[in-house]
């Protein structure tokens, strides 16, 4: 790799600073040149400007697109590793056609739940005005200019997707006494008795519900699912939770309803990340925002940069692991 030259690697999108205190970088290190990028790029042209001389780029989830366009900008690339099991925004098939080998990480233990753990949390900091109360409580007020809230109990929640995820946010609403209903394309009557939900339309489903929240895989059929009819059917003051991926729900159609004290907005994603500074939803009282933090806890990171550094170093001995695009391996 690099003609004799020492491997270079780069880890991107350490938002949080977090990479150098979750693993031991001594070995990878000690054998490549290693960069940690905390910043996002500004666009493709800036992140092929910046990888262009790296042998291993070990990305983020889904924090950098890794489109074909940008694979086939860094000449040099010969291993990509991603975190987690799946990455929508990674071209794979462009990186086999490059013979760039692409492995990944796997989780364990009770970080799994992590992400419905933060949507349980919004829903209780939407519902509470929890946020608010904390602000008023910071700058010498008290309870002038709290939003009423709304006592979960005998409320219905909508659960859109019943994966894991999905399932872990039923189980949770059901032990605060809501009623759970639950809907998705592929969702069976079988699934919804296991975690003890009641199976319904999509119509049903944002008609019906106090509080709605999304746990869907983001793809082609998933892309813009909640938009401005289902918005429209929904209650006023609803809850709306998004701790999956921002396209799934129409961002100007949750917007519009925003805007006209329709509904509350309780979101971890957004349609671009880091979402801009100028962005409207960021100026609204009627929101609760995280920074796409539903991941991002010291278990998860515990898991995913030691299994990024062994992913490194196994391919630089020629023995990839967790490898995706097994078929490269045959080139």
């Amino acid at each position: 790799m690099s003609g004799g030259n020492k491997t270079k690697v780069a880890v991107l999108d350490d938002w949080q600073g977090v990479a150098r205190q979750s693993a031991d970088w001594f070995e990878l290190e000690s054998r490549a040149d290693v960069t940690i990028f905390q910043d996002a790029f500004s666009d493709e042209d800036d992140a092929a400007a910046q990888l262009a001389d790296f042998d291993i780029v070990l990305s983020m989830r889904e924090r950098t697109p890794l489109p074909g366009s940008l694979i086939n900008r860094l000449p040099k690339l010969r291993m990509l590793g991603m975190t987690g099991a799946r990455n929508a925004s990674l071209d794979t098939p462009a990186c086999t056609a490059r013979g760039i080998v692409v492995s990944n990480t796997q989780g364990g233990g009770y970080s799994d739940s992590a992400t419905a753990e933060l949507a349980l949390g919004l829903l209780l900091a939407a519902a509470r005005g929890i946020p608010k109360g904390d602000e008023n409580m910071r700058h010498e007020l008290f309870q002038m200019g709290v939003p009423v809230g709304i006592g979960l109990a005998g409320k219905t929640m909508g659960i859109v997707g019943l994966g894991r995820l999905g399932g872990y946010m039923a189980r949770y609403c059901l032990a605060l006494r809501m009623n759970v209903i639950a809907w998705s394309q592929n969702l069976t009557a079988e699934r919804c008795k296991e975690v003890g939900v009641t199976l319904v339309s999509k119509q049903d489903l944002m008609h019906d519900s106090d509080a709605i929240s999304i746990h869907l895989v983001l793809s082609p059929r998933s892309r813009g699912l909640i938009g401005t009819a289902d918005i429209a059917l929904m209650k006023q003051g609803a809850i709306l939770i998004n701790t999956s991926r921002g396209p799934i729900v129409d961002e100007e159609a949750m917007l519009a309803a925003l805007q006209d004290n329709r509904i509350i907005a309780a979101l971890d994603v957004y349609d671009k990340e880091p979402s801009p500074v100028d962005h409207p939803l960021r100026r609204l009282s009627n929101t609760v925002l995280m920074p796409h933090m539903g991941y991002g806890v010291k278990e998860t990171w515990d898991g995913f940069y030691p299994q990024m550094i062994e992913n490194a170093l196994a391919f630089m001995d020629g023995t990839p692991v967790r490898v995706t695009n097994p078929e490269v391996l045959k080139k």
